[in-house]
């Protein structure tokens, strides 16, 4: 089974404006594509593991929330906030280790994924911001004396970015930005995302509409539980894709006026995001944010087969925080960021539609 992503790459916005438009709304569907069923000798895959609780948020509805308790002593408490399209089954390969260091992760399904009641469309970058606020109070007063972390993958990455630059952020140990979403992109590409959304807000796109396909991690066991978990979004409302633009676009803008620790995580096959767009991003994190490079890493760094060394930092910054990281990745990031000055600013695409490939 192959998980991929197909993107707009390497072409010009202003040659495929129009056509690109009318041929994505001609192929799409109106409806969200069912979970499909995984093979007999693997039905696990697509198991539908239970809410450990839920939670109420004013104005935003029901949290269902997945909870990893620590072993032993509890030394740090995680909220976990998934990326576009995934929920709370995200953590599901880092809890053990995660547990055993004696963190609790608690994940939520952020809305408008999982099993909220706005799934699949778009709550909004605000609602987004203040369910993840909402619930690091929550749970900083539920575990009073115990430090917690923010991590945010993909999308949760920018989210975190975007309470990390709030002035009235709850008070956090740090945030942890796993291949954050931090893309500046260009007016027109924002305004093409926003056209095909109001010409056609319910159309649904599946990334089978274009050519080009790119892979997300190159571990298939972890990227075949996420195609059949029936939690997963397999294809992309019009008004979820531009909210997604805009997103990207905050949490890019908002990067430099972050406050805190912070510990942001790239990988060297990041095909999703390009490396331009987070070079840029890194240049312009407070200083004393900690960078940390992952030359074999892929956009899904938790399921790429390096996902253990990523677990290693991670535990690694949150109780040893003056130390080297154990992969290697501050000095590595020191490289690649050096090398990355002076390239070119990454072509404006359109990012981020699932295409799912599974022979049986």
């Amino acid at each position: 089974m192959i998980r991929r992503i197909a993107v707009l790459s390497n072409i010009r916005l202003s040659r495929l404006l129009y056509p690109v438009l009318f041929v994505l709304l001609a192929a799409c569907a109106t409806r969200e594509s069912p979970p499909p069923a995984p093979p007999a000798r693997h039905q696990a895959l697509g198991r539908l593991v239970p809410a450990d609780r839920r939670v109420d948020i004013p104005g935003i509805g029901d949290v269902p929330l997945r909870i990893w308790p620590a072993h032993g002593p509890e030394r740090a408490v995680i909220l976990a906030l998934h990326g576009f399209n995934d929920s709370r089954d995200a953590w599901e390969r880092p809890a053990p280790e995660l547990n055993g260091a004696g963190m609790t992760i608690i994940a939520p399904d952020l809305p408008g994924f999982g099993q909220t009641a706005q799934r699949g469309g778009w709550a909004g970058t605000d609602s987004l911001v203040r369910t993840a606020a909402t619930l690091a109070a929550t749970i900083g007063y539920e575990h009073p004396g115990i430090p917690l972390y923010i991590v945010g993958e993909s999308m949760g990455g920018a989210i975190a970015t975007l309470l990390a630059a709030r002035p009235d952020a709850p008070p956090v140990a740090g945030y942890i930005l796993l291949a954050p979403a931090l893309w500046d992109m260009d007016t027109g590409t924002r305004t093409l995302t926003h056209l095909m959304a109001a010409l056609a807000p319910r159309w649904r796109l599946s990334g089978h509409e274009l050519p080009v396909h790119v892979t997300a991690a190159d571990d298939m066991l972890a990227l075949a539980r996420l195609y059949y978990d029936p939690l997963t979004l397999r294809d992309t409302s019009t008004v979820a894709l531009a909210g997604l633009t805009d997103l990207m676009h905050q949490a890019a803008q908002a990067a430099p006026t972050m406050h805190g620790q912070v510990l942001v995580v790239y990988g060297g096959h990041d095909q999703i995001i390009p490396a331009p767009a987070m070079a840029s991003a890194w240049q312009r994190m407070p200083p004393a944010t900690r960078r940390d490079y992952i030359a074999n890493g892929y956009h899904l760094l938790l399921r790429s087969r390096d996902g253990g060394v990523v677990t290693d930092d991670m535990i690694s910054w949150i109780l040893q925080r003056d130390t080297f990281l154990p992969s290697g990745g501050d000095l590595a990031a020191a490289a690649w960021a050096t090398d990355q000055k002076g390239h070119a600013e990454p072509l404006p695409i359109v990012p981020g539609w699932m295409d799912w490939s599974a022979p049986r």
